[in-house]
């Protein structure tokens, strides 16, 4: 099973990549874990309160969590998808949430629509490339094509 991790701002638009991703592993159960980071509070009433903090799935729209609920429909590969929240600014920290998730593959953040939550939302980037995972790409998905079709068709009655 492939873990993916998707940095996201939870807009609608930043489930497009999830057909890509399943087109990249065909045959293969896939998870998603959609997260957003912040950098630490240095507030110590807000780290005390870290562990019950609901306010930032305030940011998470209805809409947002319907389509999850209809890619996981469509896309029968799909064992099951996340939302997360990463606090911290250190690749330590950042490795300790990849494995507690089972991360295998991070999406590129620069294949991501992405924008900043708050004045505590951090870019994604920097602690992508140095975690040590492989950083998934997102590749040109082959259109419907006739052609290819037909010529499936004439190549089984020349097997035949």
């Amino acid at each position: 099973m492939q873990t993916v991790l998707i940095p996201t701002d939870f807009n609608q638009a930043a489930l497009v990549c999830i057909p890509n991703i399943c087109h990249q592993f065909p045959g293969q159960r896939l998870r998603f874990v959609f997260v957003h980071l912040f950098k630490l509070s240095e507030s110590i009433s807000d780290l005390l309160m870290l562990a019950r903090r609901n306010r930032e799935y305030d940011y998470v729209s209805d809409a947002f969590y319907e389509e999850l609920t209809a890619l996981q429909k469509q896309f029968i590969q799909i064992d099951s998808m996340r939302i997360d929240f990463f606090y911290g600014s250190t690749v330590s920290m950042f490795r300790n949430f990849l494995e507690t998730h089972e991360v295998t593959h991070i999406l590129d953040p620069s294949d991501c629509r992405l924008s900043m939550l708050n004045k505590s939302s951090i870019d994604p980037g920097p602690l992508m490339a140095r975690c040590g995972l492989p950083l998934l790409t997102l590749v040109e998905m082959p259109a419907a094509n006739t052609e290819t079709h037909d010529i499936k068709k004439t190549e089984l009655a020349e097997a035949i």
